[in-house]
Formats: C-alpha cells, structure tokens, sequence
C-alpha cells in the first residue's frame, strides 16, 4: 500500500511535543545538486517519548544512477566499490517510507532532505506529505546560529556549542544521531512541558530560510 495511504491519520499536534513520535533523517548523496544527485547512504532513527530509540536506528547504502562528485566523495569517502552491494533506490524509498509513517520528520536544513525524500517516494509513485521540523531553524530561534555566516548552522557547530557527542560526521547514521540530539536539546530549550509539536512545527517554519 502507498505510503501515503498507510498514514491513515495526521498526527495529533495539540499534544506535548514529546506525546508525538518523530523519524530523523540523514542523507549522504553523489553531489549537492537536489534535482539531479542521488542518495547514496541513509541514517535514520526514531524519537519517541522525548527519547532517541536506538533500537530503531536504520542505515543502508544506495546504488546511484550517477557517480559521486569529488568534493563530495572527499565528504563521504564512499566509492563505487562501497556502493556496489547497496539496495536501489526504490527499497531505500520503502524502508524510510516505513520509518516516517504517522511521524513527524526531523532533519538538518532539512530542505534538504525533504527534495530528496521526495524523490525517492516518487520512484514508486508515492508522494511526500509529511510534516517536517528543521533543526538549523530551531537553532535559529534559539538564538545559537553563527552570525553573520549566510550559511546554515552546521551540526558540528551546534554539537559542539551544546556540548553534545557528534556521532561519526559526515556518515548518515552518525549524523541522524547528532540531529536527534540537537533536536531533543533544542526543544528543551525553546520551551517547557507546555510546547507542543505545533509549536516546533512553526517555530521551524518561521526560521526556515529556504
């Protein structure tokens, strides 16, 4: 059944934020272009009851249609040889259509990840109508992004300034990781047991540059 189908009901948002489940997501991809560069690895992990689920923690390479550019591959360092025995596109879309379902997705510039979830999702047909909270905008209305950058606040930055473990940069379990960290610390810091997933959802939306 399409994933669209399967998420019968939006999640309630009303509710304390940590009521609500969440799927964080990274992706390393061949380039930075988000209408042509694929996907090549994935991390993902849930949060659920203000908790990072570890058990739920999910990581795949992808085969891509194009070869990664080099200053990509000197981010990610996988090679052709790595991906050679990863999942196509299509089961990649499945698996993290199954993680997103009646979640809220969680991700870093998340604009991101959002143009390439949805192009995975389109692979079978399926579209991407989820609800989605940005960690660099939260960062933002907290007040802890680098000035006058012109650039997103990057996950080492914040991990750092917070005093938090950055868990494996630059590799896509690692990095789900740390914004599942900074997701968790941010809402923390924006309000108390009163904030509820609404709230994040617009506070995203109102210090989301892109």
């Amino acid at each position: 059944m399409p994933w669209h189908r399967r998420q019968l009901a939006a999640p309630a948002l009303d509710l304390p934020w940590q009521t609500r489940e969440y799927c964080v997501l990274d992706f390393e991809t061949t380039g930075l272009d988000l209408r042509r560069d694929d996907i090549i690895s994935f991390g993902a992990v849930t949060v659920r009851a203000g908790r990072i689920d570890l058990s739920s923690a999910d990581y795949g390479l992808v085969i891509p249609r194009r070869r990664s550019s080099a200053a990509s591959f000197a981010v990610h360092a996988l090679g052709e040889h790595d991906l050679a025995g990863g999942m196509p596109i299509r089961e990649c879309a499945a698996r993290l259509a199954g993680c997103l379902v009646n979640r809220i997705l969680v991700a870093h510039a998340a604009w991101i990840e959002t143009a390439l979830i949805s192009r995975a999702l389109a692979t079978s047909g399926q579209r991407f109508h989820g609800s989605v909270i940005d960690t660099a905008a939260l960062a933002r209305a907290a007040r802890l992004a680098e000035t006058g950058t012109g650039r997103e606040p990057s996950i080492e930055y914040l991990t750092g300034r917070l005093g938090l473990p950055a868990h494996t940069p630059h590799h896509a379990l690692g990095d789900a990781l740390s914004t599942a960290q900074l997701f968790l610390v941010l809402a923390a810091r924006l309000g108390d047991e009163t904030l509820t997933a609404r709230d994040l959802l617009a506070l995203s939306r109102a210090n989301t540059r892109r």
